[in-house]
Formats: structure tokens, sequence, C-alpha cells
């Protein structure tokens, strides 16, 4: 099982300028980088859940083409982009511009978006949980069709595109792979199995998964796909990441005695900062059952 964690992504104003905490993400990415981590990714909100005014929030995509340039090895994503705030066909062409940039490192995770404050600050309305999905259907074979396949036509319920070209389409052969946000919802579920490389189930505890498989499985099955085709993901919850040594360590063998096969960690860097990254870093090389950095995986 692979591991990565989140880049700071957010802090208080009160504690740090702008520049100063931008520049410290940065540098923790660095290091993420040095201490052997697989990968890193960054969570798309366009503001702060708790308190937009008092928190600066960077937009993923911008931060991740920073990180590119300043790490070499570790791959970069997007840990899930909202579909719902951009047009399906531009994200295609920012995907393969970023995985040039990154020298073809980058993951594109796409999800439907959950926080209503942040739809409706931004005047994207908040659709029902059924149009989000809907779209984000349309989206990610409007996505997939620009990346894997070359110029895409297609008219959706949700999203339509007449010959979107993604020039460049990335370094990675075939495609960039992609990521999609999909635990709690059957129809996610079908949306990953006839398009994704991974599924990515966010804050999903060990003793759940093989719930979880299960439906993905009966998903992949419904369209003729093998299973084990589809890769498998955990977003860990915050709780578990608090945790540290053999507690830590169990966790992580038990989520990889069940097959996930990448495991992403939020440490709160804002907080933790680098002496996070390096405890984490320590439990993970205490179990055989991890390796932060495997590029034969892929």
């Amino acid at each position: 099982m692979r591991v990565g964690v989140v880049a700071l992504m957010n802090w208080p104003v009160a504690s740090r300028s702008s520049r100063d905490g931008y520049c410290e993400s940065i540098a923790l990415a660095k290091a993420a980088e040095d201490l052997g981590y697989e990968s890193l990714w960054a969570i798309d909100h366009v503001h702060h859940w708790d308190d937009p005014v008092a928190n600066d929030m960077m937009e993923p995509l911008v931060l991740l083409t920073s990180i590119a340039a300043a790490t070499e090895r570790v791959r970069i994503g997007s840990m899930v982009l909202c579909c719902g705030f951009r047009n399906p066909a531009l994200i295609a062409k920012m995907a393969g511009v970023l995985d040039v940039a990154s020298n073809g490192r980058f993951e594109l995770g796409l999800g439907s978006g959950w926080m209503e404050s942040e739809w409706r600050a931004y005047g994207y309305g908040f659709p029902s949980a059924s149009d989000r999905i809907g779209a984000l259907a349309d989206d990610v074979e409007i996505i997939c069709g620009m990346l894997r396949h070359g110029p895409t036509t297609f008219h959706g319920r949700h999203a339509s595109v007449d010959g979107a070209v993604a020039m460049p389409r990335g370094m990675q052969e075939p495609a960039i792979p992609i990521i999609v946000g999909g635990n709690g919802r059957r129809t996610a579920r079908r949306i990953a199995a006839r398009f994704a490389d991974e599924l990515n189930l966010v804050f999903v505890p060990p003793d759940k998964i093989p719930g979880e498989l299960e439906i993905t499985r009966r998903a992949c099955e419904a369209v003729g796909r093998d299973p084990d085709t589809l890769r498998i993901s955990v977003y860990a919850l915050d709780e578990d990441m608090r945790k540290h040594g053999s507690e830590r360590i169990e966790l992580l063998e038990a989520y990889a005695r069940l097959g996930v096969t990448r495991f992403i960690g939020n440490l709160h860097l804002a907080n933790g900062g680098l002496a996070d990254l390096e405890s984490f870093a320590a439990d993970c090389r205490a179990t055989s059952a991890v390796t932060l950095s495997d590029e034969s995986a892929r």
C-alpha cells in the first residue's frame, strides 16, 4: 500500500501572512518528497468551512502547479476537484498542462462536491444530490474522452461539448490517471466503474471497507469490468491521523490487508508541520505493509 499526504492548503490569517503560508506549503511539499511519501494531494474548497474571512484557502490546481515546479519525484493530485466549480472541458485542458508541468506526475481526482455554503457564496446555486451526481457523470465522460481519445463531442443532460480538444493531453501513457470520489452513493460507484482508474473512499474506517468493496464489485460487474482493475484509495479520518506509533501502524496494516492500494493522510500540517510529516513517515516505515514511494506499483 502506497502512502500520500495532503498538502498545506489553509491557515488562519492571524497566524501567518498569505505569502508566508504559501511558502510554508511549498517547503512542506519538498520535505514530504524528501521523506519518501508517494504522493501529495490538494483538496478543493473555494473558501474555508469554518470561517472564510479568517482563513486563507489555496486553489488546488494553482497550488499543485507550484508544487510541481518545486519537486521532482512525488506524484501530485487533486483529492478531489468539485466538477461543479469548473467547466469539464477546461478541467481536461488544465490537467493536460499540469501533467506536462509535473513531467508526468499528475493524477486527476473528480467529485460532485458537498459544501452548500461555498456553492452559494460563489454563485453556483446548490443543485440536488442527484443532479450533482448526474453532472459528475457527464463531466467525467467528457474529461475522459478528451484526455484518453482526442477531440470529443458529447451531449448530455448537464454538459455538452462539440469537438473539444485537450492539447497537450499530458505525458503519461495511456493517459492521466482518473480518480473518482464516491463513497456512499451507488451512482458514483457506477461512474468510477465505467471511467476511473481509482475509487477514493473518504473517511471510511477499516471495518466498513468490506461492505464498500462489495458495492464497488457489483458496480464493476454491472458494466463488465474486472473489479481488480479498479484501485481503491482511502482518505483518512482526522482522528486516525492523530494516532501515533503502534496504534497508527495497526491502522495502516488493517487497510493494507483489506486491499486498499493507497492511503492518504491529512496531517493538519498548518499545526504540526514537519514534525507530523516525520512522525507519520516513521510509522509507515515500521510496517512492511506500506511502501512510501513505489514507482513499480504503477
